[in-house]
């Protein structure tokens, strides 16, 4: 499903509404110095082929060395992801990016914007992402922050140590997962839902502490998993959606052309983290499975794992999942408002409401 959604993604996000690019030049004036801290580590493409390039070369290169962006990432800066908020709540930085799953527990409503089961199409996702970003925007602001730009990693797929044919096979089975929502997917399914940080994962899948796990297609290969496991699913669950956020009381500072230049950079960045999400979703996938081919951003496997192709089947089931389990657990979590929310921004792009 991975392989026949991402071939027709590359024409529709290029359907989606062009965005303003970096303006070339910037007007004399005072040097602005901007401290970022965005990607988890600085190996990430994330961070080596987007944020680097753009947010801190171009943006240097195009503003005439005017603007000056210190780039770093949270494992240089020894944080959990969960400090994002507070780090540029605090004005130690004036930009950083963090998963909306790590954000949310300051702002709930972040969490419903990439729940297990929602968008399996990235296209959906940046629709939904792109809707969303006002209303959390009203949350955030209370908070002295501003969300720019939402972008996603890559789709959030299981990893098993043994065959598997379908999600209904996964039942009984010890699942290492990430989060509320997908705790209650795979809970819902009739998994056991386990939560691990990612660095241990290798070694609980080694051992047989957990029978199958998520991440990304792309973490997956990036850390060695086929080396523990042997199928993957080829159906994004969920997108580890990101956001870059900004100081309010900073921003609001700028000089409005600078302010200008600063939100041009960030929508460019954002469009090419989408671009580099729907690519090195299938590359995992490739590189997994030992399509030496397709691989070109991460590592090909040394032992090629069995892809596991997404059924009408697990369409539905997903879908079900979503529907009865997934969406009411966190209104549950956030709160009633929360579910208006939902069926007034997200529902009609996802086509499901909440409460029938």
């Amino acid at each position: 499903m991975l392989r026949k959604t991402l071939l027709g993604l590359g024409f529709a996000l290029a359907a989606l509404p062009a965005t303003a690019q970096v303006p070339a030049s910037l007007p004399a004036g005072p040097q602005v110095r901007i401290a970022a801290v965005t990607q988890p580590l600085p190996t990430q493409p994330q961070y080596t082929q987007v944020d680097i390039p753009i947010l801190r070369d171009r943006v240097q290169q195009n503003s005439g060395g005017r603007i000056q962006v210190t780039l770093s990432t949270h494992a240089e800066r020894n944080l959990a992801g969960n400090e994002i908020i507070r780090l540029v709540r605090s004005g130690q930085v004036e930009i950083g990016a963090g998963t909306l799953t790590t954000l949310s527990g300051d702002v709930p409503i972040l969490d419903g914007i990439d729940l297990a089961g929602l968008s399996p199409d990235i296209a959906v996702a940046r629709r939904i992402a792109d809707a969303v970003i006002p209303i959390a925007n009203r949350d955030l602001e209370r908070f002295g922050t501003r969300l720019m730009a939402i972008y996603p990693f890559p789709a959030q797929v299981v990893f098993c140590r043994q065959p598997f044919a379908s999600f209904s096979d996964l039942r009984g089975r010890r699942v290492r997962v990430f989060g509320n929502s997908l705790n209650d997917f795979f809970t819902a399914l009739g998994a056991q839902a386990v939560s691990i940080g990612f660095p241990e994962v290798y070694s609980a899948l080694e051992r047989g502490v957990v029978d199958c796990a998520i991440t990304g297609s792309g973490s997956g290969a990036a850390a060695r998993w086929p080396e523990v496991t042997t199928h993957v699913h080829n159906m994004a669950l969920s997108w580890a959606l990101a956001g870059y956020i900004v100081n309010l009381q900073w921003w609001n500072r700028l000089d409005p052309q600078v302010r200008a230049f600063v939100e041009a950079s960030l929508r460019e960045v954002a469009d090419k983290q989408w671009e580099l999400g729907a690519a090195a979703s299938r590359d995992g996938l490739d590189c997994n499975i030992g399509n030496r081919a397709g691989c070109r951003i991460h590592q090909l496997a040394a032992r090629p794992m069995t892809e596991v192709n997404v059924s009408d089947a697990d369409r539905a089931l997903v879908r079900q999942i979503f529907e009865r389990t997934v969406l009411p657990g966190w209104v549950n979590r956030c709160g009633a408002r929360c579910g208006q929310f939902y069926n007034e921004t997200i529902a009609p792009i996802s086509g499901v409401r909440f409460g029938g």
